[in-house]
């Protein structure tokens, strides 16, 4: 497993992160927003934050005053080539296993 998807799943292992997450999925949001009905204070969104944009799931900018998070498509894109690859993988490692199946049924 490379590095990045590494940070991915474990930063996407806590269950606050992916809440934070699914909800920056919708839009952009402030971390007031975000936190808008969670069980947890700003400053622990502040923290969770932190900890995705490390894992390249966000990105953020200045707003007037304020910050704006929203997903970030490129460290997805990066995590969507890697799973690709694993199936990839996985698909060519069936296929072989298929082929020596049918090849051993034709000789019988």
């Amino acid at each position: 497993m490379n590095a990045h998807a590494e940070r991915v799943f474990d930063a996407l292992g806590d269950p606050t992160r992916r809440a934070v997450f699914t909800r920056l999925r919708r839009g952009p949001r402030s971390v007031g927003e975000i936190a808008q009905g969670m069980d947890v204070s700003r400053s622990a969104v502040s923290q969770h934050l932190k900890v995705l944009k490390a894992a390249r799931l966000v990105t953020d900018r200045a707003e007037g005053t304020r910050r704006l998070y929203a997903v970030d498509e490129r460290g997805i894109e990066q995590l969507r080539d890697w799973l690709d690859g694993f199936w990839d993988e996985t698909l060519a490692a069936f296929k072989k296993a298929v082929e020596r199946e049918a090849a051993k049924e034709t000789k019988r």
